[in-house]
C-alpha cells in the first residue's frame, strides 16, 4: 500500500515536471514533448544500469523478445501522446482520464483473449466511460486536443498492459523493466530528432528528474503488485489524482473543477471494481 502511494506521488511529480519543461500553461516555448520522451527513456536507462550490471546479462535471456519489442513500441506511442497531452491540458484532467487504461485492457481481454464478462463487469465498464464523458462534456465545452490524446494514449496503454500480463507469467519484473529501457530509448529518439534542440542546463536537470522518477515509479509499482493482491491496494491508486491536483496547483495555479472529480471518481471506481472482480475470479 505504501509503495503504491509513493508511486502515485512520483508519477504526479514526473508529470508536473514534464508540463513545466514543455512550457505548458505558460507562453514560454519549452522542449517538445517528443524530445522529453526520449530523455525520459535515456535517463531511465542510465538509472537502470547499476541494476543491469548487478543482475548480469543473464537477466536479458528471453524467448519472448517479440513481445518485448511490441510492448515497447506500443508504450512509446502511448508515451508520446501522453506527454503531448500534458503540455495541452490541466494535470488533474489528464490524470483522471488516464484511469481509463485498465478499462481498455479489460475490453481488449474480452475481444482478443476470449475472456468472458458478466453483466456486472459490463455495467462497471459503462459507468467508467460515462465518467470520461462527464470530464469531456462534449457539446457543453470545446473538445480539447490534449484530452483526446489522453483517451488514445490510455487505449494504447491498455493494449500494452495485456502484453505485460503475458510477459509477467515467465519474465521477472527486472527483465521487463530492462528491456523496456533498452528498446524504448532508440525508438523514442527517432521522432525526437524532428523537433530536436539542445536543452539548457536547467532543462537537463529537469529531464534527469523525469527519468529518475519514472523509472523508480515503475519499479515500485511492479513491486507493489508482487507484495499484495491488486484488488487490495488498487483503491489507493486514486491518490494520483490528489497528488496531481496538488502539483498542478503549486506549479500552474490549476484548480480542478467539480466535473473532473466526479468523472475521475466514476472512472476510478469502475476500474477498481473490475480489478476486484478479476482477482476474485482468479
Amino acid at each position: 500500500m505504501l509503495l503504491l502511494v509513493m508511486t502515485g506521488a512520483m508519477f504526479s511529480c514526473m508529470h508536473g515536471t514534464i508540463r513545466f519543461i514543455t512550457g505548458g500553461a505558460t507562453s514560454v516555448e519549452g522542449l517538445h514533448p517528443f524530445e522529453i520522451a526520449f530523455f525520459r527513456n535515456f535517463f531511465g536507462l542510465v538509472v537502470l544500469l547499476p541494476l543491469i550490471f548487478r543482475a548480469g546479462f543473464r537477466s536479458l535471456r528471453t524467448t519472448k523478445f517479440k513481445f518485448h519489442f511490441w510492448r515497447s513500441l506500443l508504450q512509446v506511442s502511448s508515451m508520446l501522446m501522453f506527454f503531448s497531452a500534458l503540455k495541452l491540458s490541466a494535470l488533474a484532467d489528464v490524470t483522471a482520464l488516464s484511469f481509463l487504461a485498465p478499462l481498455f485492457t479489460t475490453i481488449g481481454a474480452i475481444l482478443f483473449l476470449g475472456e468472458k464478462a458478466k453483466i456486472r463487469r459490463w455495467i462497471a465498464l459503462i459507468i467508467g466511460f460515462a465518467g470520461a464523458l462527464i470530464i469531456l462534456r462534449p457539446g457543453f465545452q470545446e473538445m480539447n486536443l490534449g484530452l483526446v490524446l489522453v483517451l488514445t494514449s490510455s487505449a494504447i496503454w491498455g493494449g500494452t498492459m495485456l502484453i505485460i500480463k503475458s510477459l509477467a507469467r515467465t519474465e521477472s519484473s527486472v527483465s521487463i523493466a530492462i528491456y523496456m529501457a533498452i528498446l524504448m530509448t532508440p525508438m523514442s529518439l527517432i521522432p525526437a530528432m524532428f523537433y530536436w534542440r539542445m536543452p539548457t542546463g536547467e532543462e537537463f536537470a529537469g529531464l534527469f528528474v523525469v527519468g529518475l522518477l519514472g523509472t523508480l515509479g515503475h519499479l515500485m509499482l511492479a513491486q507493489a503488485f508482487k507484495e499484495a493482491d491488486a484488488s487490495a491496494i488498487l483503491p489507493l491508486d486514486f491518490t494520483k489524482l490528489i497528488f496531481a491536483s496538488i502539483v498542478g496547483y503549486i506549479l500552474f495555479s490549476e484548480v480542478p473543477g467539480i466535473w473532473t472529480w466526479i468523472g475521475g471518481g466514476l472512472i476510478f471506481s469502475s476500474a477498481t471494481y473490475v480489478a476486484y472482480r478479476e482477482s476474485k475470479q482468479a
